[in-house]
């Protein structure tokens, strides 16, 4: 019986078409099979409309803004559309700017660029390490992990209200957790810090890809988030927002294209007006091509209709969910319990199981792959595992050998281009693993579990 047939209470509606979904991969036992690529929450595979609308824009490529040329002029209309489309699918406000960056990471420290003198931030321990890290040049309250919406925003009401001196501030919070999926209380914790005197950046990358994200309704002040989760390919991201600390500060990057007029002084000098434009921001060529990816992927979701996309994602979610649960020896990481609403991201540790040496054999045996680690998110991992906050951990796996007890957790991520043959095959392959252990021999080689491929199969 499907494992659908129990966890979802409708028919799901076929996954969006994505690249790679045909790819067969071989097996250390013997054989090939289609690869289930269930590591969304790093990078989602890029959508079969996405690359057919790059595809057919690549021979009409051309350099933006100062290009008196047909391609040049085409393309910089490509450019400016594809802004208007991201600031549409986000439901920026009139006076808002969209600014494209390199990455979530990229569009958050620029954001900590331009922070006013003597800005204090908050941000939770619970964050990506991109949210949690750009702030060195701020003051910065590390809020404790909440183990309830309500306790979320009341801790931050409370840190807020402490503040001393009451100047500018900025709060700085996740979507939807990289680690546990679950969904922060984003409207809540934007009218506490408003009601306070700050302001408020979303971390959308896990959120934007999974469900709708309206700066208005939400009342947030900025949004980031990344391509290379949003279906898109790599190397393209945004930051959109309010205007005024971005045009009153000094430019991320200085070059051409942030600047709008440059002209030598009598003394040797040089002045120069730099724009007040999103372009203030955005010096050097720009990726146009992951711009339009961009674009192109907040079009292709929207026809979708996330309303539809979201009911498929909770029945995946409800089915990986259910048959985890019927494995004792599994244990899910959450801050906010059972009950509490998530987009397809769930990380788990298994008893007795080193995380890499399961991560591995989930990938060499079944052709699943999947991430274990600390996620980007150590002090969440940690706290979530129960561990001193101080012991030590990295993102790739430690150096621990098949069996042993290791200081991080496996991550499955689905979005809207997973097959429920994907997951069926996950589930499955969790229970196999548990009930009757690995078919091959591992050992680790570059703080890495790999198969033994000197080794006999068990």
């Amino acid at each position: 019986m499907s494992v659908f047939t129990a966890a979802a209470d409708q028919s799901l509606c076929a996954p969006l078409p994505v690249l790679g979904e045909d790819v067969r991969v071989p097996l250390v036992t013997g054989g090939e099979v289609t690869y289930a690529a269930l590591d969304y929450a790093a990078s989602a595979p890029a959508l079969q409309r996405v690359w057919d609308d790059v595809a057919a824009y690549a021979p009409y490529y051309g350099s933006v803004h100062r290009g008196a040329g047909y391609l040049s002029q085409l393309s910089t209309d490509l450019f400016e559309n594809s802004r208007a489309t991201v600031a549409e699918f986000l439901g920026c406000r009139a006076d808002d700017q969209v600014v494209f960056t390199r990455s979530t990471t990229d569009s958050l420290n620029l954001l900590a660029a331009v922070l006013p003198a003597d800005c204090q931030v908050f941000v939770y321990e619970t964050e990506h390490h991109a949210s949690l890290l750009p702030w060195r040049d701020a003051r910065v309250t590390y809020l404790n992990a909440p183990r309830t919406p309500a306790q979320a925003v009341e801790s931050l009401e409370r840190a807020l209200a402490d503040r001393d001196p009451y100047g500018p501030a900025l709060v700085c919070v996740t979507g939807a957790s990289n680690v546990t999926g679950e969904l922060w209380p984003v409207k809540e914790l934007a009218a506490a810090a408003h009601a306070h005197g700050a302001r408020i950046v979303l971390d959308a990358a896990q959120l934007a890809p999974h469900h709708p994200v309206d700066i208005a309704e939400l009342d947030v002040d900025w949004v980031a988030f990344s391509g290379h989760k949003l279906y898109a390919p790599f190397g393209s991201g945004v930051l959109a927002g309010r205007a005024d600390w971005l045009r009153e500060a000094e430019p991320y990057l200085a070059g051409g294209g942030a600047s709008r007029k440059v002209a030598r002084r009598a003394d040797g000098g040089v002045d120069v007006e730099w724009h007040s434009t999103a372009a203030r921001h955005e010096a050097g060529s720009p990726n146009v091509i992951g711009v339009y990816s961009i674009a192109s992927a907040c079009k292709a979701l929207t026809e979708a209709g996330f309303e539809t996309l979201v009911a498929r994602e909770q029945g995946l979610v409800a089915a990986v969910r259910a048959g985890l649960a019927e494995v004792p020896q599994v244990k899910v990481l959450s801050l906010f319990g059972d009950d509490a609403p998530r987009v397809g991201v769930i990380s788990f540790v298994v008893e007795g199981w080193n995380s890499s040496h399961f991560a591995a054999a989930l990938s060499a045996e079944y052709g699943i792959g999947v991430r274990d680690g600390l996620f980007c998110a150590h002090p969440l991992v940690r706290t979530l595992l129960g561990s001193d906050p101080e012991q030590v951990g990295e993102c790739g796996a430690p150096e621990a050998e098949p069996g042993e007890r290791s200081l991080n957790a496996i991550r499955v991520s689905f979005g809207a281009g997973t097959p429920e043959e994907h997951i069926e095959r996950f589930v499955r392959a969790v229970k196999e693993l548990v009930n009757e252990g690995a078919q091959w021999k591992y050992r680790t080689e570059g703080g890495r579990c790999v198969p033994d491929r000197g080794a006999a199969q068990l």
